[in-house]
């Protein structure tokens, strides 16, 4: 079952005996999960009638003993079993989810990756349960994703806006949220959302920032893009060297990608990157002047040689701080 029917079956109280949400997105996993915890049974009901169960300190037989029991003064009880992909008797929950109690809702949350699917187990869950896959999004689909967001708690977004966000905070969802209900404490409900108060509430800050370092980068702004770099190194939390890396990356795989676009129309050009507006195309364009396909392929060796000495591979101890520093060097020059 899809994410959002899934939603709307729930919000309409269409309960089934069984939910396996599995895949390496957990936003939506978390929000099924936590409307099943809190909305399904009234606050007297669940001191009795609700369990939560962690993978790891589990055995399926304490699951399905729980699940067997009958409901206390109601109508139903939960069973909820959150990060069962580290629970190694899982699959011992086949025979309860072929013929599970009628009266019990059990949520089974296998996060951060997929259930193979040819397993016995799997197929019990298929033809038994509501199975829900929950797949990361693209790049290009997360200003879309921003915008519904918003649009669920009274807000509304410039394109732009919507373009800054997913370039700065990339495909973290749950990230993502955190920083759009910032949005909506501290601006009024249906206003539009621009990027000077993308800027104001989520802490990217105007002068310092990925995207401004991207700038600096593209226009070949050796003093900007030290400046950037001394504050980044100054301040690792405001930028986390993998966050500054990641980003880096992208932009730079989208500028190797613009050099095999050059005579396509920017329509196209758009549709090909992943890019939902011109906003940032101007840069990419600049980036690819003063960049030729050559430098740029070199420059993505860099971002991969400095991401590895981030971890420790072939570093000799040096902070992040600086191996950004001697990153950008080898990008100028």
């Amino acid at each position: 079952m899809e994410y959002k029917d899934l939603l709307k079956s729930l919000k309409a109280k269409e309960y089934k005996p069984v939910y396996f949400l599995h895949g390496e997105e957990s936003f939506f996993m978390d929000k099924i999960a936590e409307i099943i915890e809190n909305q399904v049974l009234s606050e007297s009901e669940k001191s009795f009638n609700q369990t939560i169960f962690y993978g790891k300190d589990t055995e399926s037989t304490a699951i399905v003993d729980t699940a067997r029991r009958y409901p206390m003064m109601a109508d139903r009880q939960v069973v909820i079993l959150k990060e069962a992909q580290d629970m190694k008797t899982l699959v011992n929950l086949q025979k309860y989810v072929e013929r599970p109690t009628s009266s019990t809702i059990l949520l089974i949350v296998h996060k951060h990756k997929k259930l193979d699917m040819r397993m016995a187990f799997a197929k019990a869950l298929v033809k038994n349960a509501v199975v829900m896959e929950s797949k990361p999004l693209y790049d290009n689909q997360i200003p879309d994703w921003i915008r519904n967001y918003l649009k669920e708690i009274q807000l509304m977004i410039d394109a732009n806006a919507a373009e800054l966000i997913a370039e700065y905070l990339g495909t973290d969802l749950g990230k993502i949220a955190n920083e759009l209900d910032k949005l909506r404490l501290n601006l009024p409900p249906n206003s539009t959302v621009n990027v000077k108060q993308v800027q104001d509430n989520i802490g990217i800050s105007k002068d310092y920032n990925v995207f401004e370092l991207q700038k600096a980068l593209s226009a070949k702004n050796i003093l900007t893009a030290n400046k950037i770099v001394q504050y980044f190194a100054r301040n690792p939390k405001d930028a986390p060297f993998v966050v500054v890396i990641s980003n880096l990356y992208n932009y730079f795989s989208k500028v190797y990608m613009l050099h095999f676009l050059s005579n396509k129309p920017d329509k196209e050009v758009l549709y090909v990157m992943g890019l939902r507006s011109d906003f940032f195309l101007r840069d990419y364009k600049m980036a690819a002047r003063h960049y030729n396909p050559f430098k740029t392929e070199q420059i993505l060796g860099f971002l991969r040689e400095y991401d590895l000495k981030s971890k420790g591979v072939d570093a000799d101890g040096t902070d992040a701080g600086e191996l950004l520093k001697e990153l950008v060097f080898k990008i100028l020059h």
